[in-house]
């Protein structure tokens, strides 16, 4: 099957007509096996899909977009590489749910990094498309989100987002702006923080995972 983005899949083990899908969104410089690694401990009802970004950068590491590192939130990401990247996810998704038995009123992505970020921008401009994220160690980047999502309708998504609060890559601060930005916009946000640095605590998933079951 050739999709436009490689992925690795874990097939439900509870089949239903259609089942809920749990797209994988890895960090800058990562690739799909690194999200795949807790795969297994994810429920059991769900195809759980990790997409391996499109930009090269050396073997066996992409990205979704350039990062310039410097602590200028401004010049921090090549957007229009991050708008290219947002619109391939989505069209991703629908490729997905044209070949699997996905139900497409049940996608979550679960992003991290510069998955998070992509994550936030997909939902937004596509709230059609997806009905929960959890964004962890990521922020909200309008700049990469389709012009005038504020209009849209935003009442099927949920979002759990999370951060460590000794973050060295992208500061605890960034992240602490979202919760303001997503209730303004009325969805309905969980926000947590750990004693972590860039990367996804053990409390941090199980707390996600509690919140998917909800």
């Amino acid at each position: 099957m050739n999709l436009s983005l490689e992925y690795k899949i874990q097939v439900p083990k509870v089949i239903l007509d259609k089942n809920p899908l749990l797209l994988l969104l890895h960090g800058y410089g990562s690739n799909e096996a690194d999200l795949f690694s807790f795969a297994t401990e994810l429920p059991d009802n769900y195809y759980v899909i990790s997409a391996r970004a499109p930009y090269d950068l050396q073997y066996g590491a992409y990205a979704w977009y350039a990062i310039n590192f410097d602590a200028d939130q401004n010049k921090f990401s090549d957007n229009e590489q991050a708008k290219t990247s947002r619109d391939i996810i989505a069209g991703f998704i629908d490729e997905l749910i044209a070949n699997y038995p996905i139900d497409a009123n049940n996608v979550t992505l679960i992003g991290f990094s510069q998955g998070s970020i992509l994550s936030y921008s997909v939902a937004l401009s596509y709230p059609e498309k997806i009905q929960r994220v959890v964004a962890m160690s990521g922020y909200f980047n309008e700049e990469i989100i389709e012009e005038g999502f504020d209009k849209n309708d935003f009442k099927n998504l949920k979002i759990f987002a999370s951060h460590g609060t000794v973050d060295q890559v992208i500061p605890i601060e960034w992240a602490r702006k979202t919760p303001a930005v997503l209730e303004k916009l009325n969805i309905p946000v969980t926000y947590k923080e750990y004693p972590v640095g860039h990367g996804v605590a053990p409390q941090n998933f199980f707390d996600f995972k509690n919140w998917l079951a909800e």
